[in-house]
């Protein structure tokens, strides 16, 4: 006799559910996961659709108020006067403006209009030499107290929640309000110089650095400061130990970009009196000097490109990066 043998009922099930075309087959990985994807594409076309209407409606309010599709009257070549859409109308006037700026240069006599451009350039290297010693001390103070407070702002690093409350706001107060409004109210309280300058763009500073440096707190390894807690340290000596040796090189690019950007704010705040080449500007806009506006303009350009040069290459060296170049 032929030994009988049954085939184990729950290996038959299993079996007969994976193959196609049976009766009680469950739906396939694959067939899942297009079907799935499938929702997830129509869920992210709807919302990407309804973002970008939004977006478009927002973008249009605000060039209707901004007066992008404002109509004016202008002033046609034969004298005639005509309805035209303002941006149009405007761009000329745009190059005429720029091109009065643009001084008459020479080969042959390249020397004297060099002298007639820059027929100031004594007063405005002295003017200069005090717009970037007032972003210094601007940015010195704001970096002291940017660091200071970047801590307890920070959410990782606070000791209680009314400290993080606080020092927020008060950062956000800081950086809120604009250079040139906090340079005409220390213009009110100490006169116009200098020190308005550098306390309005120190002020500023200090809301700006505090925030950069909190996002960067907030992004450190907790790991430190859980060890030096261990060990029995302060709430300080976390922060000294734990939390400043991982944001040291980043605080670096921060305060260099912020001391390139403090150099062109405070060459424009002296334009209210607080010291700085702002005054010249204010003095060759208002004798419609525009000559001497293009040459004060590249002499910060050109102080600025050499400030950046000089903030990359110690930022490099600082991180160790010119080591690997």
């Amino acid at each position: 006799m032929r030994p009988s043998f049954s085939f184990p009922e729950h290996l038959f099930m299993t079996i007969t559910a994976e193959l196609p075309g049976q009766a009680g087959q469950s739906p396939s990985p694959i067939l899942d996961f297009e079907r799935d994807y499938a929702a997830k594409r129509r869920r992210s076309l709807r919302t990407w659709t309804l973002g970008t209407l939004i977006f478009l409606c927002v973008f249009a309010l605000t060039s209707w108020l901004g007066d992008f599709f404002k109509v004016t009257q202008v002033t046609l070549p034969d004298g005639s006067r005509d309805w035209r859409w303002i941006i149009p109308a405007g761009l000329p006037r745009l190059g005429d403006y720029i091109s009065q700026t643009i001084p008459v240069l020479h080969w042959d006599s390249l020397g004297s209009d060099l002298a007639n451009w820059f027929w100031r350039w004594k007063i405005w290297m002295n003017l200069l030499l005090e717009t970037i010693l007032i972003a210094f001390m601007a940015t010195t103070f704001g970096v002291i107290g940017g660091f200071l407070l970047s801590f307890p702002a920070s959410r990782n690093l606070a000791p209680n929640k009314w400290v993080l409350w606080i020092t927020r706001r008060y950062l956000e107060i800081a950086r809120t309000v604009p250079e040139l409004v906090w340079a005409l109210i220390f213009v009110f309280c100490f006169s116009v110089g200098p020190l308005a300058g550098v306390l309005a763009i120190g002020l500023h500073a200090t809301g700006a650095l505090g925030k950069l440096y909190s996002e960067v707190n907030e992004n450190i390894d907790m790991r430190p400061l859980e060890g030096v807690k261990a060990a029995g340290g302060s709430w300080f000596d976390q922060i000294r130990y734990g939390a400043v040796p991982q944001v040291l090189p980043n605080i670096v690019s921060y305060t260099l970009l912020r001391f390139e950007i403090n150099v062109r704010a405070s060459s424009i705040i002296g334009y209210v009196g607080a010291g700085g080449l702002g005054q010249e500007f204010r003095t060759a806009m208002s004798f419609q000097e525009y000559t001497d506006l293009s040459a004060l303009f590249v002499i910060i350009f050109f102080t600025v490109v050499i400030i950046d040069y000089g903030s990359e290459k110690l930022r490099h060296r600082v991180i160790g990066l010119e080591d690997r170049t």
